[in-house]
C-alpha cells in the first residue's frame, strides 16, 4: 500500500472516530441547549463554528469593551486569549517550510467529555477530542500535513484559552494520568498502549506521551505533545499507520507555533 493512500486512510479514520466520538460525547441536541453548551463543550454562542466565527469574535469584543480593554492589545499573562487572538497566532501554510495547514472543517471536532474507563485515564482520553476538565474558554483547531504525500503523518493542532490557573490544572491532571494510565475505552472505542514520553522541555511546561487508537478496525498510532504558555495550551497529536514505533509530533511544527504564539500575543 502506498504511503498516499495510507495517509489517506489515517486521515479517513481519524475523522471517523472523532465525528463518532463527539457525537457520543455530546449527548442530544435538547441536552446541549438545556446545559448552555455545544457538542464541543464551549458556550453555544458559535464560539466553535470553524473559520465562521464572526459571533463569537464579536462577543470577545464586546467582552474587552465592557472592560475598557482593547481586544487588539496583547492580555495580561492570565487573561484567556479571545478567538480572534487565536486565529492570529494560529500556524498557516507558509509558517513552516514543507507543511500545509487546513483549515478548521474536519479537524475542527472537539467534542464534550465522557466518562472514560478506567477514571485515571480521564484526561488522555478527553485530549483525543482535544477538550479538557477545566473547559477552554475558547479553541480552534487545524490540520497540518506534510507536502511530500510519501510521508504518512497526518497531524492535528489545537489552541485552547483559558482563566487564571486553569492550564495549570490541565497540564498537571494530564501528566498524572500519562504516567497512570495504560489502557482504557472511551465512547466505545479502545484505547491501548499508553505511554509517557520524555518531557520536551517546551514552554511554561510540557507533558509528550503516545497511545494506540483502535478506530473501526484500524489500528492507529498517534502521539502527543501538550505544551503551556500562559494561560493557553498549545495541543498535537499526530497519528501514522506506516510508521507505528517511529509516530512523532514534528518538532518543527510545535517550535513554530509557540514561537508564533509568542509573537502575536506579545
Amino acid at each position: 500500500m502506498s504511503r498516499r493512500i495510507t495517509r489517506t486512510l489515517v486521515a479517513a479514520s481519524v475523522v471517523v472516530g472523532l465525528g463518532c466520538a463527539s457525537a457520543c460525547a455530546g449527548g442530544d441536541d435538547k441536552d446541549k441547549k438545556a446545559a448552555g453548551t455545544s457538542a464541543t463543550g464551549q458556550s453555544a454562542d458559535g464560539a466553535k463554528d470553524g473559520d465562521g466565527a464572526g459571533a463569537a469574535e464579536g462577543k470577545d469584543k464586546d467582552r474587552a469593551k465592557g472592560s475598557g480593554k482593547d481586544s487588539s492589545v496583547a492580555p495580561d499573562a492570565d487573561d484567556p486569549l479571545t478567538r480572534a487572538q487565536l486565529k492570529k497566532a494560529a500556524l498557516t501554510t507558509g509558517d513552516v517550510k514543507g507543511y500545509k495547514v487546513e483549515g478548521a472543517g474536519s479537524a475542527d471536532l472537539q467534542g464534550a467529555s465522557s466518562p472514560a474507563g478506567p477514571a485515571k485515564c480521564q484526561p488522555v482520553a478527553d485530549m483525543f477530542l482535544f477538550t479538557t476538565d477545566p473547559v477552554s474558554r475558547t479553541s480552534l483547531s487545524r490540520g497540518v500535513t506534510a507536502k511530500d504525500e510519501t510521508d504518512a503523518s497526518v497531524t492535528t493542532l489545537a489552541l485552547l484559552s483559558y482563566g487564571s490557573g486553569e492550564a495549570d490544572d490541565v497540564l498537571a491532571g494530564l501528566r498524572k494520568a500519562t504516567g497512570e494510565c495504560t489502557a482504557y475505552q472511551y465512547v466505545g472505542y479502545k484505547y491501548s498502549g499508553v505511554k509517557e514520553l520524555a518531557d520536551p522541555k517546551l514552554g511554561d511546561e510540557s507533558v509528550a506521551f503516545r497511545l494506540v487508537a483502535s478506530i473501526e478496525g484500524a489500528e492507529v498510532p498517534a502521539a502527543y505533545t501538550v505544551v503551556r504558555d500562559g494561560s493557553t495550551l498549545v495541543a498535537f497529536s499526530s497519528m501514522n499507520m506506516l510508521d507505528a514505533d517511529e509516530v512523532e509530533v514534528p518538532a518543527e511544527l510545535v517550535e513554530a507555533q509557540l514561537a508564533k504564539l509568542k509573537k502575536t500575543t506579545a
